[in-house]
């Protein structure tokens, strides 16, 4: 089944709203204006059910087919929240709110999955129930996690799950997908050095601190080149270095460092846990100094279950061609909240081509309109094969 010419003829529609939604960006769970034209629109085009205020601003609706013989529940999400940058695009619709910015490409997902939603109140022609999922806080706020433990799942009937995120450097009208780990767990780590202070031209008066935690973000590469198995990913890296003082001729008492890490299985993340403590503490003892590590679990891993990727992964070559179907994409570092609702359900994650430009997390990143017509096709036909009408 190719694309679906529907979403030809509403493609100037979505892309009003997605850049609408561009010019407007909100962060984490501050996304009242975006799902609030979300569930506008849910409502406009006649869904089920329309239930808002899940995970604080996440909303979710319901949309029957024509026959529910099936009884099966088949959830899709997208996320809706932005990220704290300054916009460097120079586009017409760029961000009108200083210092933030959709630079991951969320916007385009709400309009894709608002698109995949009027179609499929339109047509209805599945047996069972859609349900349409809008998350906020994707961007380190867990809001997916926030909307399972609240118990969407149980309360929706959703039986399987499945999310979708485009991607920079592969061309629009392609998709990406793999079975197993696919997006790293994206821990946070924060180790808060403390020597003693002198004057900068006294130092042997003092325990000096940013010697000290230099030595740990230099030793703590350590563990992906000499520590962990080089056939597994890890990534440990020192994002933030803060003394507690600004002057020139103070050797600060106390020093800040923060930091992610980012590893695809549970043995390599307590492996990395470990090490990071065990590597801090006593290089800092060796100074004569003491280091406190704070060691935060955030994302999970994000695990694709074997037989939704088989099935969407087919879905996908229906929609673009086999060709156009990478099913054995390269895992990525970094993280994804979705990891929380696949570890709640069976379910699976695809990459969608945005074409060429900067990566997500850029300043001069932008989604491509022109993916829109192939996001929401995917979504329509997940639906409509995962459930076919008789």
């Amino acid at each position: 089944m190719p694309l679906i010419n529907r979403f030809a003829e509403t493609h100037a529609e979505l892309t009003a709203i997605r850049r609408d939604l561009h010019e407007n960006p909100e962060l984490q769970f501050d996304c009242h204006r975006t799902a609030g034209i979300v569930a506008d629109k849910l409502r406009e085009w006649g869904c089920d059910e329309v239930k808002t205020g899940i995970g604080q601003t996440g909303v979710v609706a319901v949309i029957k087919g024509k026959q529910n013989t099936s009884g099966k529940v088949i959830g899709l999400r997208a996320d809706m929240d932005a990220l704290p940058i300054y916009e460097a695009t120079g586009l017409e619709y760029a961000s009108k709110s200083e210092g933030k910015m959709h630079a991951c490409g969320h916007d385009g997902h709400t309009a894709m999955l608002l698109g995949a939603a009027q179609y499929l109140c339109e047509t209805r022609n599945f047996d069972g129930t859609a349900v349409v999922i809008f998350q906020p806080a994707e961007e380190g706020g867990g809001g997916g996690r926030e909307m399972v433990d609240e118990g969407m799942m149980d309360d929706f009937g959703i039986q399987e799950v499945y999310g979708m995120h485009n991607w920079p450097g592969v061309p629009v009208g392609q998709f990406g997908i793999r079975p197993g780990s696919f997006f790293a767990a994206a821990d946070l780590i924060k180790i808060d050095v403390t020597g003693k202070g002198a004057h900068a031209a006294k130092p042997h008066d003092g325990i000096d601190t940013t010697v000290v935690a230099s030595h740990i973000v230099i030793a703590l590469q350590t563990i992906a080149s000499r520590v962990a198995d080089p056939l597994e990913s890890v990534v440990v890296s020192v994002t933030s270095f803060e003394t507690e003082s600004k002057a020139f001729n103070v050797i600060p008492e106390r020093v800040e460092l923060k930091g992610t890490v980012r590893t695809l299985s549970p043995a390599v993340r307590d492996m990395a846990e470990e090490q990071i403590k065990r590597i801090a503490e006593n290089t800092a003892a060796a100074f004569g100094a003491t280091a406190q590590v704070t060691y935060e679990r955030n994302y999970p891993v994000m695990v694709n279950h074997e037989d939704q990727t088989v099935f969407m992964g087919d879905v996908a070559k229906s929609v673009v061609g086999d060709h156009n179907v990478n099913t054995n994409m390269e895992p990525t570092m970094g993280g994804e909240d979705f990891a929380f609702m696949l570890e709640s359900r069976p379910g699976a994650y695809i990459l969608c081509g945005n074409g060429d430009g900067a990566m997500v997390h850029h300043p001069e990143y932008n989604f491509n309109d022109d993916a829109i017509p192939t996001g929401c096709s995917l979504w329509a036909n997940i639906i409509e094969q995962g459930m076919p009408a008789a």
